[in-house]
């Protein structure tokens, strides 16, 4: 029995005999489901960050280049994916991050008072070269390249949100919720892509995500208290 790529036979079967699904059979089933809900959980990750932007018509304390870096990984390793025809379940997650990217950056750009020429030709550069990637329209080799350096890229995006957190002893406008979810996606892929037997360098990208994302997450945690007693001393 087969659904969504899930083979459910071996566990109904162990059940139906009144056992417990064997550790063979239970964690590869385990590892599927887990993989769809994080793609059932990506299509609303980023929207209370884009919220919590909208409501306060804010991005204080967001780094730019780390949006902007966010969505060039997300292009690459969507497009990397796509070209090796893997399924949906191990890679559905990135299509709905990558949009939900972009409207986070245009926003970001938009509430932004330092939006000059060189955003524009940023912004511009992309939307010519995505679809050329997307479309796995370039050298094999440069292919390659471009998804072993992906992982550089997320971890790059990451650094200088927390250097800015760091830096103003605050996390500004970033939302709790869409840094956990992140923190948890992490946590949960690097789980799956050792059940899947995925190469070591995907495997590490995970863990270098559940580093950068807790890091983040932990800020939040820090930084926010004395600003909400800050708050409140000011009232």
């Amino acid at each position: 029995m087969d659904y969504l790529g899930i083979d459910v036979s071996c566990a109904i079967g162990s059940l139906q005999k009144g056992q417990f699904p064997e550790k063979d059979c239970l964690l590869p089933l385990i590892s599927k489901l887990l993989g769809y809900c994080i793609v059932a959980a990506s299509t609303t990750v980023k929207l209370p960050q884009i919220l919590k932007i909208l409501k306060n018509s804010s991005v204080r304390g967001l780094s730019v280049v780390a949006f902007e870096l966010e969505v060039v990984g997300y292009t690459i390793a969507l497009a990397y994916c796509l070209h090796k025809g893997l399924p949906f379940s191990a890679y559905g997650e990135l299509a709905f991050l990558l949009v939900q990217a972009i409207i986070l950056v245009a926003i970001i750009y938009y509430y932004s008072p330092s939006v000059g020429t060189t955003t524009c030709i940023k912004a511009l550069l992309y939307c010519a070269v995505a679809p050329t990637v997307l479309a796995g329209q370039i050298d094999p080799v440069l292919f390659e390249a471009l998804y072993a350096s992906q992982h550089a890229i997320f971890f790059c995006a990451r650094v200088p949100q927390i250097w800015e957190n760091f830096k103003n002893k605050s996390t500004g406008e970033l939302s709790f919720l869409t840094c956990f979810m992140n923190f948890g996606g992490s946590m949960v892929r690097v789980f799956t892509s050792i059940q899947e037997k995925a190469p070591t360098s995907v495997i590490m990208g995970s863990v270098l995500g559940v580093m950068t994302n807790g890091t983040i997450l932990s800020q939040i945690i820090l930084y926010q208290k004395p600003q909400a007693k800050k708050e409140k001393k000011v009232k």
